[in-house]
């Protein structure tokens, strides 16, 4: 029970209380910045459940190896940022990084050659899971992988680095969208999305870009001291905090529109329930950040990503929610 109390710990905080040990689970959960893999599995979720709302005969093995395949490349991915960022010298003890959890190799965690070779081993393990999906599924499940993996790596990897330029927030709505969503449905139907299914991968892929708006924001002014050109650093505090506003009220907007066109069910209007977190979230972002973190806050310096994070949660949660029970009780609009 201890151990099921870290590992909830750490996926609820992303960090482990100082009193309580370290066990091997939950420093590879810290490692991994597994407290995010909620965003990844909800994109899965969402192809898989659109696929089995439109194909006769779904392939769940398929959307198996798609999900275990994501999730690991997201893994690999906060690894490589990690890597890629203390090389760099962006990551240090006092850089936020380092501050709202443990930095792996910073905090001790794991030498930087170690968590070279786990990145190397994820992607390993990712590319001979690529590789059964292309012999059971065809060519286009290489397309959605490899602009996946391209993006992700050279987020922050030189020469490239996206996220220097303002190119990061692109990114990942291009990731936890059309390329995780479509990728999974690709998989599971055996066909390519049609074109209500490419729209429905916009509204979640905007809520997770609202976490990583949310995180640079908080990080603006360490960002700009470094010449890291953040989407944040380029429009500055307020402009970003209004376009965070409203790409979470877009979410909304845009499932109504989906659902009235008959691309997404009516079930999927639940999300609405996730209104009232809605108005709370807005209600925060529309005050300053406080001086000091309230009393048991885990991730300060953090602020804004954490409400994000905490509106994605909910809204993503009702969207597969609305999704599901479409395939046992399917109704849809279509003006």
């Amino acid at each position: 029970m201890s151990l099921l109390s870290n590992w909830k710990e750490v996926i609820d905080t992303a960090n482990l209380s100082p009193e309580k040990e370290m066990d091997v689970v939950s420093k590879w959960l810290i490692i991994t910045r597994a407290a995010v893999f909620s965003m990844t599995a909800t994109s899965g979720l969402i192809g898989g459940l659109l696929a089995a709302a439109i194909a006769a005969n779904p392939n769940w093995l398929n959307f198996g190896l798609a999900l275990v395949g994501l999730i690991i490349a997201h893994a690999a991915n906060n690894m490589n940022n990690d890597y890629f960022d203390m090389q760099g010298g962006v990551d240090t003890q006092e850089y936020a990084r380092a501050l709202y959890a443990p930095h792996p190799v910073l905090g001790g965690l794991i030498s930087k050659r170690r968590l070279g070779g786990a990145v190397l081993l994820l992607n390993l393990v990712d590319a001979l899971i690529l590789v059964v999906l292309y012999l059971r599924s065809g060519w286009p499940v290489l397309a959605f992988a490899l602009a996946g993996l391209f993006i992700s790596f050279f987020y922050v990897a030189p020469p490239i680095k996206l996220k220097h330029v303002g190119l990061g927030e692109l990114g990942v709505f291009v990731v936890w969208g059309p390329l995780m969503i479509g990728g999974a449905y690709y998989v599971t139907a055996g066909q390519l999305p049609p074109t209500g299914v490419w729209l429905a991968t916009i509204p979640y892929a905007l809520i997770v870009t609202t976490v990583l708006l949310g995180k640079h924001i908080d990080k603006l002014e360490a960002d700009r001291q470094k010449g890291i050109r953040t989407l944040p650093v380029l429009l500055g505090e307020r402009t970003s905090l209004w376009l965070n506003m409203a790409l979470m009220s877009a979410f909304y907007a845009i499932v109504v529109a989906l659902v009235l066109t008959g691309a997404l069910a009516a079930w999927v209007l639940l999300v609405f329930l996730a209104l009232p977190r809605l108005v709370q979230v807005l209600k925060i972002y529309r005050q300053p950040k406080p001086s000091k973190p309230p009393q048991n806050y885990a991730v300060w310096p953090l602020w804004f990503v954490s409400w994000a994070f905490y509106h994605n949660k909910r809204a993503g949660t009702l969207f597969v929610l609305g999704l599901a029970l479409n395939l046992i009780f399917p109704f849809r609009l279509a003006l």
